[in-house]
């Protein structure tokens, strides 16, 4: 069986800057692997090459067998690989419930079908439903985080790329991210988790592979990264 996404020596580059270096991931479906690092270790960076809104130099990008490589971001969309990028990016002027339709475009002709969808991330994120009339721009961070991620799962993604979720959110808001993950995991989608936030990682995630300065510098489960001292202080300052 072939891995569900796998990543073999990315180059990567702003113009003639290079980034990444030498960048190799494999996740199995259904998992949960956090990408570790500080600010500007290149974790963006990697999730923008999967998603396609970045061409590497070289390398491959593998996907449920297909090599997307050189497939633009749509066709990557259409198999299945969605980005929740930094920063949330909600549309501020329209309400919570036109965001969800927005992330149902591809559905945007079955309107029955669009209303399914929306109840049913409405019965996940029972806040957003209170909310549902309410423009997006006048959400907590927290509220606008989670309508980020519930907009890309009305296109129904089996592998979803986080950036940075829990970035300037309240401790009670990142519990309710966890258990949407662990929930989403649990029902068959795979999550790649690009964050700087170690505890949270710890409480969610099965593997991790810590990145520092475009290169990736150690890769276990989570329980064997939790027992390297060395690693958490050099590189994770915990």
């Amino acid at each position: 069986m072939s891995t569900f996404l796998s990543i073999e020596r990315l180059e990567l580059a702003y113009g003639q800057v290079a980034v990444c270096r030498d960048i190799s991931l494999r996740i199995d479906k259904g998992e949960i692997v956090a990408l570790i690092g500080a600010n500007g270790a290149g974790k963006s960076t990697t999730l923008r090459a999967i998603a396609g809104t970045l061409a590497p130099r070289r390398g491959s990008i593998m996907f449920c067998g297909r090599d997307v490589t050189a497939m633009p971001s749509y066709e990557r969309t259409n198999l299945g690989i969605a980005l929740v990028p930094e920063g949330r990016h909600v549309f501020p002027f329209l309400t919570v419930n036109e965001n969800l339709e927005m992330g149902g475009f591809k559905s945007r002709k079955d309107a029955a079908k669009i209303r399914r969808m929306i109840d049913a991330i409405f019965a996940m994120f029972p806040r957003l439903s209170e909310r549902r009339t309410q423009n997006a721009g006048t959400l907590s961070g927290g509220e606008q985080q989670m309508l980020a991620i519930a907009r890309t799962l009305m296109g129904n993604p089996i592998a979803l790329l986080l950036d940075e979720p829990s970035e300037g959110l309240a401790p009670i808001v990142v519990q309710r991210i966890a258990k949407l993950l662990r929930y989403l995991r649990d029902t068959g989608a795979t999550v790649l988790l690009a964050e700087q936030n170690m505890h949270f990682c710890l409480g969610i995630a099965s593997e991790a592979t810590v990145i520092d300065k475009g290169k990736i510098v150690y890769r276990d489960t989570i329980d064997g990264l939790k027992s390297n001292d060395e690693i958490r202080q050099r590189y994770l300052a915990i």
